[in-house]
């Protein structure tokens, strides 16, 4: 095995930006594609204060307001180090997944605060409207129109690092305690990280197989090219990173106890699906065919729906566009209804 250490102090910083208001964000960052460090965008959240004053005064913050929903957490023997991650064969995982109270385990993390060699102790992806609903109304961000459906989660644990993986939505992740590490790499980069499965995963999302502490290059060599491309953003209490669709982030929690709050959104149409849907609908209807034929269905592909020549339909009038029309409501549900059958219809 040819593993290394990393110095990520020496990649690319994320663009930083202080005093971002709304109209700032629109116009300037959120255009650039790129990812974005909001310094002090938070600062004067109620939680980022009580994180300040000490891990035990933001957890209870944080208790007050628990709704007594158990949450999903993640425990690790001190071994992993804080890298959640798969077994050994890839059929199993590194960790315990538990149902806790957000007390107890809040408990869990204060009773091991001191040690030197901890478990690791991670909840992820706690849904805020289910576990924690007022807290957002004391702890809201002022970049989106209140009009922009968003999905709002809270992030925390110790000293644990969660493995590069890309978010369909949009990404604001304001930091609320402890510092966090996010090293970044654009969409393109997919072929140069390894990712393991798409239907087995840690928490939802694929992920990259590698070690970003200590690569082995030569189980992974093509990770050098994608080293190539990082960017590293360091964020402490207060500190926000605006994450565009599709990037890929490894995060790492460097204090013993750490929390996050993160807003997702996307600017699609509300009746469109994710597109890995459409990725693994292509399993049962693209993937397998001849060469020659996947290539004659990449061409039909570029017109119709990346429209690389510009509007496909544009010789047609608008009512004689079909399904390649407006997407009205009726026409969501007829399209629907019509996939869901061919699918059933095929089974064996």
């Amino acid at each position: 095995m040819t593993s290394e250490q990393i110095d990520w102090s020496r990649a690319k910083r994320v663009h930083e930006c202080e005093q971002v208001d709304a109209l700032r964000f629109h116009q300037e960052i959120a255009p650039q594609n790129q990812p974005a460090v909001l310094r002090g965008l938070v600062n004067d959240w109620p939680a980022v204060h009580a994180a300040r004053e000490s891990p035990q005064a933001l957890s209870a913050y944080l208790r007050t307001f628990d709704t007594g929903e158990p949450i999903e957490a993640f425990l690790g023997a001190p071994e992993i180090n804080g890298r959640f991650f798969y077994s050994d064969d890839l059929r199993g995982f590194n960790f315990e997944k538990k149902k806790l109270l957000l007390g107890d385990f809040l408990d869990l993390l204060l009773k091991y605060l001191d040690d030197e060699r901890p478990p690791s102790f991670y909840a992820g992806a706690i849904q805020v409207p289910v576990h924690t609903p007022e807290i957002v109304s004391l702890n809201s961000h002022s970049l989106l129109d209140d009009s922009v459906e968003q999905l709002v989660s809270l992030w925390i644990g110790n000293r644990m690092r969660t493995a590069a993986h890309y978010d369909l939505p949009q990404n604001l992740a304001c930091v609320i305690g402890g510092r966090r590490r996010f090293i970044l790499m654009p969409i393109d980069q997919l072929a140069n990280l390894y990712v393991g499965p798409l239907d087995f995963t840690l928490a939802g999302q694929a992920i990259s197989l590698v070690d970003f502490h200590v690569p082995d290059f030569e189980k992974f060599p093509r990770f050098r090219e994608a080293l190539r491309h990082a960017y590293i953003a360091d964020l402490g209490p207060g500190d926000a990173l605006y994450m565009p669709s599709l990037w890929w982030h490894h995060v790492e929690t460097l204090d013993p106890f750490g929390a996050m709050m993160n807003f997702w959104w996307r600017d699609a149409p509300a009746y469109m699906f994710t597109p890995l849907i459409t990725l693994m609908h292509s399993l049962l209807s693209i993937r397998e065919l001849p060469a020659r034929e996947r290539d004659a269905w990449r061409t039909v592909f570029d017109h119709y729906i990346f429209q690389t020549g510009g509007d496909p339909m544009e010789h047609l009038p608008m009512n004689a566009r079909g399904i390649m029309g407006e997407m009205t409501p009726e026409r969501v549900a007829r399209l629907r209804e019509h996939l869901a059958s061919s699918l059933i219809g095929k089974r064996s």
